[in-house]
């Protein structure tokens, strides 16, 4: 039978994208950049986000990319940061219908139509991508922030280089996990937003050496981030706003509880582990995570 420490293994395994999958993005993302490459004076773009951290959960959706605008687009930058987000929908929607293009704070998304089945499988392909509309700041970049009313710097490539920091020093283990809780988030309500703010969490919250195995590691990490859900959690890059600014007290409330639970939880299926119910075990772990934790 399957141990619960292979069944994490597997788990992990199960998270990361395949060629198929990056191939499909690929292709998306052409599409996108083609369609936006029309409409506007665009410098350069790029894939960004979790999918370049290697932190991406599956199903695979809200990939995002950066768009950087050029000169041509200059003038909207003294605009409100609302007016090129509606810019950017307006594009899209002649492209793909109006009901799959959506306005974000910072973003516009296009869905692809693509549905999960019960074991959070696409056929390999993406479900939806952002495109994010951007200006260069010397080293940095601009990204409008519609609800707010500004225009807020980030630099991806930092987050990127502390994410390969924490994967180096947690024994090559903080992307996995880093997934992993991503993917319980998912299917625990999404009680923590953005999901780029458990990222951020596990920054400060897993500490090198690894435990040197799964279940201590995530009792432990669930417990942690209960504890530390009231605290503000700045932009690693040291730009932009706190990315915990938009969980209201009653949004930090409900994930402290689903974390607690969560940790308990896990200690319950540890229990199971130490008495011999290795299947009683196994099935505790995925209904602590979801669909895609392995029974066999």
């Amino acid at each position: 039978m399957l141990t619960v420490e292979d069944a994490f293994r597997k788990f992990r395994s199960r998270l990361e994208l395949n060629s198929k999958e990056q191939d499909n993005v690929t292709a998306r993302h052409t599409e996108m950049r083609s369609v936006l490459r029309i409409a506007f004076d665009v410098e350069t773009d790029f894939l960004t986000g979790s999918y370049r951290r290697y932190t991406k959960t599956k199903p695979l959706q809200d990939v995002d990319f950066l768009c950087v605008l050029g000169k041509g687009e200059r003038f909207r930058r003294k605009e409100h940061p609302s007016n090129l987000l509606d810019a950017f929908v307006d594009v899209l929607r002649k492209e793909y219908g109006s009901s799959a293009v959506t306005k974000h704070d910072r973003s516009v998304e296009v869905d692809f139509g693509v549905v999960a089945d019960a074991e959070d499988n696409t056929d390999y392909r993406v479900i939806s991508m952002e495109a994010v509309p951007a200006f260069t700041l010397g080293e940095n970049y601009e990204i409008p922030d519609g609800p707010h009313n500004q225009w807020i710097k980030t630099n991806p490539k930092v987050h990127e280089d502390k994410a390969l920091e924490a994967q180096n020093k947690f024994d090559g283990e903080w992307k996995g996990i880093v997934r992993m809780l991503k993917y319980w988030n998912n299917h625990n309500g999404k009680t923590v937003q953005p999901s780029f703010l458990l990222e951020v969490m596990a920054l400060g919250c897993l500490h090198a050496p690894y435990a040197g195995n799964f279940p201590d590691e995530f009792q432990a990490l669930f417990a942690t981030l209960a504890d530390r859900m009231f605290e503000s959690w700045p932009d690693p890059a040291g730009l932009g706003p706190d990315i915990s600014q938009d969980m209201t007290t009653a949004m930090r409330t409900t994930a402290k509880a689903a974390l607690q639970s969560a940790s308990k939880s896990a200690g319950n299926a540890k229990h199971l582990t130490r008495t011999g119910k290795n299947g009683d075990a196994l099935q505790a772990w995925r209904t602590i995570f979801g669909p895609k934790f392995p029974l066999s």
